[in-house]
């Protein structure tokens, strides 16, 4: 395979056409919308179905009925754009389809601005529509990882009967960087036996969230969480760097955890042992992996575009047994390696362990620094 130079949300579409997808359903929102325009050129041109929707409901809700067909389909948005899909999102779950939706987050809350930020990790791995569901959630922090997680993305949907998320960003979207794309595969010609195609020959098929008699409806959420289990069991992905002999580690996802490597590198030249620990599932989160790295560092440094989303994470995984801090910058600002390489000197330095929240430390810094 040859490498080219390519944008990151331009990279995702091929990756997704060339993973073989079957139908898109978006409609434009800022800084995804080269991903929607990509699609709008190279689907027709290949003979497959685009459709540019009137709205962000109406897209989520054509994918809910392309899904129930067993082709692969997608959508694709940034933050206030996947909010408004949320009640679709839950219908597809409780419906047990799969589909892929990137989300190339925003700063926000509100409108917010076009500048990329982490602040959908809530919304996406521990919000989202309404009911007892969880989305597979891939988090690239490269535009190789975002071509090879997009094509993974299908695979673990179809897997699970799932929705799984690629979960990235405004600066990876945005980005340019050598990568390689993967083989154009063929279209999906068998489709599973619950899809429904037209009771021509055989007997009706009929998929629905709707349960009105609630044990149905436990029976249901049983099925889902027993898969979730399964999920949590087989499928939980991250990366580690420095960490063989690390007394101190970095935890980060994304861009801020791509930020952090450089950050990581900078420290260990000034002779600090520290290490990153990048999750690339953040959903299912691998809390088995943070709970062992926990014993045996004698510091952890969460850094994030968000206030501290994913930092309830680890916490929950650390369970007390080392110093947790944090660092974040929120609305759209990125971080430079400089900031994360200040408090990863500030965490080596330190001797005892400080009560109190990781957030409440890092915003009395942060407001005395200001």
């Amino acid at each position: 395979m040859t490498r080219e130079l390519l944008k990151g949300n331009v990279a995702v579409a091929e990756a997704a056409i060339r993973a073989g997808l079957q139908a898109y359903f978006g409609y434009p929102i800022t800084p995804q919308t080269e991903l929607l325009e990509w699609m709008s050129a190279r689907m027709p041109e290949l003979g497959r179905a685009f459709v540019q929707a009137e709205s962000e409901l109406a897209a989520i809700n054509m994918v809910y009925g392309a899904a129930c067909t067993g082709k692969r389909v997608m959508t694709s948005s940034s933050s206030p754009g996947i909010s408004l899909m949320m009640e679709g999102l839950s219908y597809i779950a409780g419906t047990e389809v799969p589909m892929v939706l990137v989300d190339v987050m925003r700063g926000g809350p509100g409108l917010g601005n076009i500048a990329p930020a982490q602040s959908d990790y809530t919304q996406i791995v521990h919000g989202g529509g309404h009911g007892d569901y969880h989305t597979i959630c891939l988090a690239p922090a490269s535009v190789q990882e975002s071509i090879d997680l997009t094509v993974l993305a299908f695979d673990l949907a179809e897997k699970y009967r799932s929705i799984c998320v690629v979960l990235t960003d405004g600066s990876l979207g945005q980005m340019m960087e050598p990568a390689e794309l993967p083989p154009m595969q063929q279209l999906k010609t068998k489709f599973p036996e619950w899809s429904v195609s037209g009771a021509d020959g055989r007997p009706r098929r009929f998929l629905s969230s709707i349960y009105l008699d609630p044990p149905a409806e436990e029976v249901t959420n049983f099925r889902l969480l027993r898969r979730w289990q399964e999920i949590e069991a087989n499928e939980i992905r991250y990366k580690e760097y420095f960490l063989d002999d690390a007394e101190f580690a970095v935890v980060g996802f994304g861009s801020a955890g791509r930020i952090a490597l450089t950050a990581v590198r900078a420290a260990r030249a000034e002779g600090i042992k520290v290490g990153l620990f990048r999750p690339i599932t953040v959903s299912p989160f691998p809390t088995p992996q943070v709970k062992a790295l926990a014993s045996r560092v004698k510091g952890i440094l969460v850094t994030e575009m968000n206030s501290g989303q994913m930092l309830e994470d680890v916490n929950l995984a650390v369970e007390g047994k080392t110093q947790v801090e944090f660092y974040g910058r929120l609305g759209g600002v990125v971080p430079f390696p400089d900031e994360i390489l200040a408090e990863s000197r500030l965490m080596a330095k330190s001797n005892k362990k400080v009560e109190g929240h990781p957030r409440d430390r890092w915003l009395a810094r942060f407001a005395a620094a200001r």
